[in-house]
């Protein structure tokens, strides 16, 4: 097992993303947002994604050169084309121009089209949470996950995350995927050659599994059952169908690099709290953290994330010397 600092880890995926074509400004994007999730602890994100996104940017299914563009079509309405590019560079352009529309407007909403996997979902949020803003993410999947009743793949795992700003502490950070785990940590089972707990997944059949490779080809199980269905198509309706993005039924895999690009899409809602809220409105956010965290063996969501994400910035992170191994060998 070796041992990184986040430094050494972020300058390791930068080289292999420029080998595996991708333009630098871009791969210093993908880098930022694979490292944020393995300190997250959210390794079906991080370090697993590397082969795959490699691929797909030599094979072209992702352009890794790709420049995406935002045009403000209303004061408050940001329309982004990611160009069949890696989310992340479309994300970080979101990140510098919503802010400034949201605190003129009180609210302001950005949707990304022609995208891809955009990772940990929370990452994207607690970041305007942390210049100040409550923020709320809907991304669309590749299908995933059918309806209830249903037997075929219509939905993805659609994650929706949310973060609010608390007085004088980290934000609240939700990040919620609406499988009842998300699709990449099966596919980080099948990368380690382990099973996967039965009730994850659904094989082609409609029975349950624990082979994580038979569970990639059948359906994820859904958080809530029926509940997490209906989630899922609210995700649908808000990430894909209102910006025009590909649903999750016509969005090719994010794990291989055959077909054409996913094409899929994100919603980001930034609300400006002190507008509605008043000056003493993250005081009462605070004070709901307070209530949670004052409770024995409750836990606020994103707390532990954020205190995971010191200890490994501090400690670094360990990564196992066959991967370490992989992702030094891609593009050479």
């Amino acid at each position: 097992m070796a041992n990184l600092s986040p430094d050494q880890l972020h300058s390791l995926l930068c080289d292999t993303f420029v080998r595996c074509n991708t333009s630098k400004s871009n791969a210093d994007s993908v880098a930022s947002a694979l490292l944020a999730a393995e300190l997250a602890g959210q390794t079906g994100h991080g370090l697993r994604r590397v082969a795959s996104y490699s691929a797909q940017s030599q094979s072209g299914k992702v352009d890794g050169n790709a420049v995406p563009v935002a045009q403000k079509v209303a004061a408050a309405t940001l329309k982004v084309d990611a160009a069949n590019g890696f989310a992340y560079p479309a994300l970080d352009l979101i990140q510098d121009q919503l802010p400034v529309m949201a605190r003129e407007c009180g609210i302001a909403l950005a949707g990304v089209s022609r995208s891809h996997h955009c990772g940990v979902a929370g990452v994207v949020v607690e970041k305007l949470a942390n210049a100040g803003l409550v923020a709320m993410l809907f991304a669309n999947t590749p299908g995933a996950m059918a309806p209830w009743g249903g037997n075929k793949a219509l939905f993805g795992t659609n994650p929706i995350a949310f973060a609010a700003p608390i007085a004088q502490g980290e934000p609240i950070v939700i990040d919620v995927s609406l499988s009842k785990v998300a699709r990449g940590k099966i596919m980080a089972a099948k990368q380690k050659g382990e099973p996967i707990p039965e009730g994850w997944a659904l094989g082609p059949d409609g029975e349950p599994v624990t082979d994580a490779e038979t569970a990639l080809k059948g359906t994820m199980v859904p958080l809530g059952d029926a509940k997490g269905t209906a989630l899922a198509l609210m995700v649908e309706l808000m990430a894909a169908s209102l910006i025009g993005a590909n649903t999750a039924d016509k969005a090719s895999s994010f794990f291989d690099a055959e077909g054409p690009s996913p094409g899929v899409g994100q919603t980001l809602i930034a609300i400006d709290p002190l507008k509605i809220g008043g000056p003493d409105v993250m005081d009462r956010f605070a004070a709901m953290a307070q209530s949670i965290g004052d409770q024995s063996g409750a836990r606020v969501p994103g707390h532990r994330r954020q205190q995971l994400r010191q200890q490994l910035t501090q400690d670094g992170i360990t990564v196992d010397d066959d991967l370490l191994k992989d992702i030094e060998n891609l593009g050479r």
